[in-house]
């Protein structure tokens, strides 16, 4: 995925897939994840954090498994 703005989301893709991987990474509540981004000067709701993992966790899913390769070569070289 690229860096660009999704159409009609404020941040752009980046800060999307920095904020989903927090969350399901280190299997931290939404809020956890806003408090982080807080720190980081990234003001978002949980609500909209909560939107965000509806919409994309799917293609990004899709992503990482496109780019994993094989199946048991965990370098994803063939």
């Amino acid at each position: 995925m690229s860096d660009r703005k999704p159409y009609r989301h404020r941040f752009p893709m980046t800060i999307i897939q920095y904020a989903l991987w927090l969350y399901h990474h280190f299997s931290l509540s939404q809020r956890d994840v806003q408090e982080l981004l807080q720190e980081r000067g990234i003001q978002v709701s949980h609500e909209t954090l909560r939107q965000w993992n509806t919409k994309f966790a799917p293609l990004l899913a899709e992503e990482l498994r496109h780019r994993a390769g094989t199946p048991g070569n965990p370098d994803g070289l063939r």
